[in-house]
């Protein structure tokens, strides 16, 4: 490809209309509000801003260009330890170490990533906290979808000003992918597989060349220093598109297990339930561990098709029966304790939740669950 001349994407003068892809100046305004507290959701590097900061002072290790944090440091803030002032860093993900490691060794590369699983396995979670720990910033983000357009990837246009002036830097509108290049940031695309052929095929010439092309203009985006994407895919339901080999080979694939064991299911689930429930205003007692390991306990027997003592075979339901849909089942039966009951969450008032999980396929579905429950009666 013949060598096209850098465009230059910012205005001569600031534009009000057009806010800097690079984001808010950390002595600037917040853009989230004075009040953090009236957000939902915080984005994680909002959430957990005072541990990445103690990360950071604490960091002496060598960082990739325009990382925060060391990969050591990332890799600690995902899996959780603690720090020479005795500060505990609360575990991200609950899982193989070296998955992590993997992942972050990775991106430390010239090399994407992408992380597989079922659904409910904390793809997204973990993409979004090594998007907050390495760039500083999760919010350069793609979603996956049957209608997501190369113009939501790549660029678009002010058509205001397409008219007006024709094509031009001032008329360009970049995307996700092209503000994470220009400021050498790590980019998030959700759902993978579910973009149309087309535009996961624009993607290649990102990963590969670490360039973006913009023939309107005869010139082209260069990725800084720093650049790199993270990608989600669930190797189950199998999306709108399967991911060429081309594109593929772009990448460094991990997969995330579902949880090896009881134990380490019941921790994921209670440190999210009282993360969630606190978010919620939703008190702690509510949901007993007792109940927690319940639910663990029959989501664990539905997905694997026998009882955890191996000792009774079950039939399976159409749905995953992950993780994810287990802290909802708990977290919605929390809210109707509080709200609509004595405020104590107990086993009959979660089956119903656990039913809406298990119950997908009417036909089929419906026979798993009452055989389960017949099961559960005669044990």
């Amino acid at each position: 490809m013949t060598d096209l001349p850098t465009v230059p994407t910012s205005d001569p003068a600031p534009d009000p209309a057009r806010p800097d892809p690079a984001g808010p100046d950390p002595a600037g305004p917040d853009p989230a509000g004075p009040d953090r507290a009236d957000v939902v959701r915080p984005h994680a590097e909002h959430a957990y801003a005072h541990e990445l900061a103690l990360l950071a002072a604490a960091d002496t290790r060598p960082r990739p260009p325009q990382w925060r944090l060391s990969p050591w440091a990332v890799v600690t803030y995902l899996m959780g330890g603690r720090l020479p002032d005795g500060t505990v860093i609360v575990p991200k993900y609950i899982g193989p170490r070296r998955l992590m490691e993997t992942a972050v060794a990775t991106l430390a590369t010239d090399r994407a990533l992408l992380l597989i699983g079922l659904p409910g396995t904390a793809k997204t979670w973990v993409s979004e906290h090594l998007a907050a720990a390495i760039s500083g910033d999760s919010t350069l983000l793609v979603q996956g979808t049957a209608g997501t357009a190369e113009e939501n990837v790549r660029y678009g246009w002010n058509y205001a000003r397409l008219l007006a002036e024709g094509p031009s830097p001032r008329a360009l509108v970049p995307a996700p992918v092209y503000r994470a290049m220009e400021h050498g940031s790590i980019v998030r695309v959700e759902e993978l597989t579910r973009l149309p052929s087309d535009v996961q095929d624009a993607l290649i010439t990102v990963l590969s060349e670490k360039t973006l092309p913009i023939p309107e203009l005869g010139g082209e985006v260069q990725a800084r220093r720093g650049f790199n994407l993270i990608a989600t895919a669930n190797d189950r339901d199998r999306g709108v598109n399967e991911l060429s080999s081309a594109l593929r080979r772009r990448f460094n694939t991990v997969k995330l297990p579902t949880p090896a064991t009881a134990d380490e299911e019941v921790r994921i689930v209670t440190q999210r339930v009282a993360e969630l429930g606190a978010a919620l205003e939703l008190p702690a007692e509510a949901a007993p561990a007792d109940e927690i390991r319940r639910v663990v306990t029959v989501f664990r027997e539905l997905r694997h098709g026998q009882s955890e003592d191996g000792r009774v075979k079950l039939k399976t339901p159409s749905g995953t029966m992950s993780t994810a849909e287990a802290i909802s089942v708990i977290v919605q039966s929390m809210s109707m304790a509080v709200h609509l009951g004595d405020g104590r969450v107990r086993f009959d008032d979660l089956l119903g939740g656990i039913e809406a999980s298990v119950v997908r396929d009417p036909v089929h579905d419906t026979v798993v669950w009452r055989e389960y429950l017949d099961t559960l009666a005669a044990r």
